[in-house]
């Protein structure tokens, strides 16, 4: 109220108008922007500092419309995450606020499910068939990993458009291993070390690493993409720079096998030392990246893995 604001700046030698109120808001974190312009903030910031410019209320306009389209859309897609982490919300802050960014882009609400994979071993998955589209994140060890193959498993099954990130997309080729290519037992030997079939293994610059923390594949790296792939039509070009945090990757003994069963591996590291990304061919939609691409997306401008994600999942509740 003015009386609050008044008794503020009275106790604490601010000027009446330079005291700001920062109430919670009731959609989304995207709206303080526009709360904090309606009450000048911009201006009073710019006559502290003496800053002699002229405020330009237009990119506010077209951000307030982006987010009014957002609170105000009519559909709303239900996004299954399946991780080991889901009881601490923070813990996939990036990915569910890049799942946002697509919904804002592609005019829809987005609705977070969040499913634990270890629930998903006891054999109940009926929550699986309540979303529009699954999503398994990276993580890492050994808790959990059955329930998030059942989930991709489901997905490629039904029809569900899938995407796996950094240990999500090596869930999508345990799973493919198993249940196409027949290789029982199957598995990452991060999880299992004396799997008859490590499709997923220890990067050969890691084997000699004894130091945890820091001594990762770590940062941004280049990946090539294939052209004719879903990724390379979501980028438009060859050469991407995409951030990395992983120590197990795609066993380079398997790729040609995988291939020739239909797995589509549609992006490597630049010298094709590396599987970078993989998908599932038509018609059924699933696409799953060693990198981490939730870093790099923005509210006006979503990733555009995310956005076409959140697109494909947005044709089966229209």
């Amino acid at each position: 109220s003015e009386g609050l604001k008044r008794k503020i700046s009275m106790f604490t030698n601010v000027e009446e108008e330079a005291v700001i109120s920062a109430h919670n808001v009731k959609h989304t974190i995207y709206e303080i922007p526009v709360s904090f312009e309606k009450q000048d903030l911009d201006k009073i910031i710019f006559k502290k500092l003496d800053i002699k410019t002229k405020v330009v209320n237009g990119k506010i306009r077209e951000w307030e419309k982006l987010i009014n389209g957002y609170i105000n859309a009519d559909v709303t897609v239900k996004i299954g995450i399946v991780g080991k982490y889901i009881e601490l919300h923070d813990s996939y802050k990036s990915v569910f606020e890049a799942l946002v960014h697509a919904g804002i882009k592609n005019c829809v609400k987005i609705e977070l499910v969040k499913i634990d994979s270890e629930m998903l071993e006891t054999g109940d998955i009926s929550i699986l068939d309540t979303v529009h589209g699954i999503l398994v994140p990276g993580g890492f060890g050994q808790r959990g990993i059955e329930g998030m193959i059942i989930a991709v498993k489901h997905a490629r099954t039904h029809n569900i458009p899938y995407f796996g990130i950094c240990l999500g997309m090596q869930m999508m080729v345990i799973e493919y291993s198993r249940n196409v290519l027949g290789l029982e037992g199957a598995h990452s030997t991060e999880c299992a070390p004396s799997t008859p079939h490590p499709v997923i293994s220890l990067l050969e610059e890691q084997e000699n690493v004894k130091t945890m923390g820091g001594t990762m594949r770590l940062g941004a790296n280049q990946s090539r993409l294939t052209r004719g792939t879903r990724i390379f039509e979501f980028y438009g070009e060859e050469m991407i720079p995409e951030r990395h945090r992983h120590r197990y990757e795609v066993s380079n003994a398997y790729r040609d096998v995988l291939e020739k069963h239909g797995l589509c591996i549609s992006g490597t590291t630049a010298g094709n030392e590396l599987v970078e990304s993989v998908e599932w061919k038509a018609p059924g939609w699933g696409i799953g990246v060693q990198f981490h691409p939730e870093f790099k997306s923005r509210p006006i401008s979503p990733h555009p893995i995310f956005y076409n994600f959140v697109k494909e999942c947005t044709k089966s509740c229209v």
